[in-house]
């Protein structure tokens, strides 16, 4: 199998997973226990969590750790409406459903939810975004790197349009985390362990001071006196292992991710269409379409690649990819699109196999009629 899907996951990292083993077996105990054994618990907890800190950059914050993104991005959209008087909430049109329908739920609650729509590149329009984010604006939420198509949006811009409104900025940086630097800006950041090869079951919300949301778990306030629940030190440990490599690794992955990508294209041909900015984008996410392609079909001719036909989330659910209609693809484009996601561990022979075989299955195809 020749793994080429990193959006969706990544590959566990063996440091990471040495790191975590010790607190799986032996190193079992509560980390809000007050026993010595407790203590070290906790002692591994708060390193794990200084690692998270400094891979993301952002400073004049704290961290809590969480059951992983889609909790983070609820309880950041959820608890900052709970503690604001403003109802209005900002944010664009090719978020992860974790936003989207998270901000379905608020508008059903009686907040104004304004989507922004996309350019054909994947890029927001910033003069809407100013136009949209004014005085009764609560929250902009954006995400850095998209998980579908790669494209890298302008959140410093919408972190600066953001605070001159007197809002604040979320910024989904789950596909950016030690793969793109995170801009200054956001006040609050959700990333996933899962997405920089670390364990599942994990994530966590960085929150600039003084912009902490409302609980969205209540019990024992573990994480921060904000996020109720035990902790689990073996996955904070595997998570702050990972992302600590990943930013001594950062130089090295990015020139590999560059080879693999140019390998990619190279082996694929011209008769692919990158979908997105090709200037504005992580190099790791290849978003490609081709005149009458059934991507389904070539999902099942090539059951020994694993890549996608969009987000994970969004599998099965037999809709185009909300992304892709968002540049303004159609039905038929959409569904005649794949997404190669690759990085560290993916070898240039591999790549160059994987997409040759992909052109050559997709060539195999009856062409139909765009």
């Amino acid at each position: 199998m020749i793994y080429l899907d990193y959006q969706a996951t990544t590959p566990v990292a063996p440091e990471a997973a040495q790191a975590m083993a010790p607190w799986i077996e032996e190193r079992f105990a509560n980390p809000h226990s007050p026993s010595r054994a407790g203590r070290e618990a906790a002692a591994a907890i708060e390193v794990a969590r200084g690692q998270v800190e400094r891979t993301i950059g952002a400073t004049g914050g704290k961290l809590a750790f969480t059951s992983g993104a889609t909790e983070a991005i609820n309880w950041a959209l959820k608890g900052i409406f709970e503690r604001s008087e403003r109802r209005k909430l900002v944010t664009i049109a090719t978020e992860h459903a974790a936003v989207l329908d998270t901000a379905d739920w608020l508008e059903e609650q009686g907040i104004e939810v304004i989507r922004l729509p996309v350019e054909a590149d994947g890029l927001v329009d910033l003069a809407l975004a100013e136009a949209a984010i004014d005085g009764e604006t609560a929250l902009v939420a954006a995400m850095l790197v998209n998980n579908e198509i790669g494209v890298i949006q302008p959140i410093a811009d919408l972190a600066r349009l953001a605070h001159a409104a007197g809002a604040m900025l979320l910024c989904d940086a789950v596909q950016a985390l030690g793969r793109v630097p995170i801009p200054d800006g956001p006040d609050l950041i959700a990333v996933s362990a899962h997405k920089v090869h670390g364990p599942k079951g994990i994530g966590a919300l960085w929150m600039r001071n003084g912009c902490e949301p409302a609980p969205l778990l209540h019990g024992g306030g573990q994480e921060q006196g904000l996020r109720s629940g035990t902790s689990s030190p073996a996955l904070c440990v595997g998570f702050g292992a990972a992302a600590a490599l990943s930013l001594e690794r950062a130089d090295d992955d990015a020139v590999h991710v560059e080879q693999l990508w140019n390998a990619a294209r190279e082996a694929l041909g011209s008769d692919w269409t990158i979908n997105g900015s090709t200037a504005v984008r992580y190099h790791g996410n290849l978003n490609l379409s081709r005149s009458g392609l059934d991507g389904a079909r070539l999902l099942s001719d090539c059951r020994d690649i694993a890549f996608s036909l969009g987000s994970a989330c969004a599998s099965g659910s037999g809709r185009p990819s909300h992304v892709l209609r968002a540049l303004g693809l159609s039905d038929r484009a959409a569904r005649s699109s794949i997404r190669l996601g690759f990085g560290r561990y993916t070898t240039l022979e591999d790549m160059i196999a994987a997409c040759t075989r992909l052109d050559e299955a997709a060539r195999s195809q009856s062409v139909l009629p765009a």
